[in-house]
């Protein structure tokens, strides 16, 4: 039988499917802007989803997309990949931001729109290109800026020529300051170590988790389990149809030898038990049961539900935890009775403390009110491809690609629930359970 649907007001009523969906291959940052833009990246991918299926892309009722930061020409990122990927002028598009579920909120936007009726087909993900991340003018030089603008006449402007100092023309680094939490003021790394001591979580486990995460995308790469992916060319005509972030050479003691990032010199996050900067596009087509009857669309999973909850921002890590809980607790499930689930891998740490208060009755009564621990979850049940570490997390497209992937997994091993779920900066976690159709 399926999972029993929320009793809480609001409940949709109707059936919400995914028939669909591609990603592009994630790129590594490597010192300098990748090779395309956030709308090419969205539009190269979608493009290809679109064409092959039997309805015209301007039949869509809208394309919702998640994004962090797109770049000052690409605002409503949304309406520019819709247009340019063929959906015509009639489609609305809008862009959302969550942070790190950016594109999990698109889909979930995408779900409740047609749940509660208000569309029949939906195309729905995010995009984010981390390498075009913009370098910014400090305050005083902006000032300076202004101030030489607002100059009258030559003495005034020798005046204001005369404080310019050479420090001034450092840039701020964008990404940076996009990666520290203001509330807390903590970089999203020292949110994981606060983590990794609260759960004693040591630095030869997470560089474990880290080395695991890329043999098993090194594992799903050999095996060609990645069909998700739709190579992309770029303007010169190269092909790239591989997550690059791999590191097949990697080892317990390459990782060992690494030293901490954010907190010298003796945190135990480095840049090897973390994920990593890139640039990635994750897109899914949702649809209503009568667009399924209409197209002879074939759905590959069913959304079931979704939750979203929020933490203290210097525990953002254990968000995941936070959706999860109520999310199954609604629906009667224990963690044993999920087959397969994607936690994204902001941090090995972040990971691994979710994992331990899944498991820890006096956490879950604490925070939750329950009489015993959601549940253990397998190490062979949990990001069966690899995750966040190997192959990237660009914020604005983890969300969607998370579930498309966890769909692809539990209709190839015949599975019937999965849980896909994000830490979110800022303190907040999402969450959504998708059911496999296929018998």
């Amino acid at each position: 039988m399926a999972p029993t649907r929320p009793q809480s007001p609001g409940t949709p009523p109707r059936a919400v499917y995914i028939v669909d969906g591609v990603r592009s291959p994630f790129l590594k940052f490597r010192g300098r802007p990748g090779p395309f833009t956030a709308a090419d990246l969205g539009v190269y991918s979608a493009r290809p989803l679109l064409l092959r299926q039997p309805f015209g892309a301007d039949t869509l009722d809208e394309v919702i997309t998640g994004c962090v930061g797109p770049a000052p020409d690409e605002m409503n990122i949304a309406r520019i990949i819709a247009l340019r990927a063929g959906c015509g002028a009639k489609v609305p598009a809008w862009t959302v931001q969550r942070n790190c579920a950016s594109g999990l909120q698109a889909l979930d936007c995408a779900y409740r729109n047609i749940a509660r009726g208000d569309g029949e087909l939906v195309l729905a993900g995010g995009v984010e290109v981390m390498s075009h991340a913009p370098l910014l003018l400090a305050r005083p030089m902006v000032h300076w800026l202004a101030d030489w603008r607002s100059a009258g006449g030559l003495g005034e402007r020798l005046k204001v020529l005369g404080r310019l100092r050479p420090t001034m023309l450092v840039p701020v680094v964008g990404l940076l300051k996009g990666l520290k939490d203001p509330v807390a003021g903590l970089s999203m790394g020292q949110t994981a170590e606060i983590l990794a001591f609260e759960f004693g979580i040591s630095r030869e486990r997470m560089d474990a988790y880290a080395l695991a995460s890329h043999q098993r995308l090194g594992q799903a790469q050999e095996a060609g389990r990645l069909g998700e992916i739709e190579v992309i060319y770029d303007r010169d005509g190269q092909p790239y149809g591989r997550d690059d972030g791999l590191r097949p050479d990697t080892s317990l003691e390459r990782l060992a030898a690494l030293r901490p990032v954010f907190d010298r010199p003796y945190g135990l996050i480095t840049a090897g038990n973390s994920a990593q900067v890139t640039d990635g596009a994750a897109w899914l087509i949702l649809a209503s049961e009568a667009a399924l009857t209409r197209h002879g669309l074939e759905p590959l999973a069913r959304v079931v539900d979704t939750h979203w909850a929020g933490v203290a921002p210097q525990r953002m890590g254990l968000g995941p935890v936070h959706a999860t809980v109520p999310l199954l607790t609604r629906h009667g499930l224990s963690a044993e009775a999920i087959d397969y689930w994607e936690i994204n891998e902001a941090f090995s740490a972040q990971v691994l403390a979710c994992l331990e208060a899944f498991k820890d009755p006096r956490y879950c009564q604490r925070e939750f009110g329950l009489d015993r621990a959601l549940g253990e979850i397998p190490p062979e049940r949990l990001n069966v491809d690899g995750g966040a570490i190997a192959l990237g997390h660009p914020v604005g497209a983890s969300g969607a690609r998370i579930v498309l992937h966890l769909a692809q997994v539990l209709r190839r091993e015949r599975a019937r629930l999965g849980v896909a779920t994000l830490c979110i900066g800022g303190g907040q976690g999402g969450a959504m359970l998708i059911e496999n159709l296929q018998d």
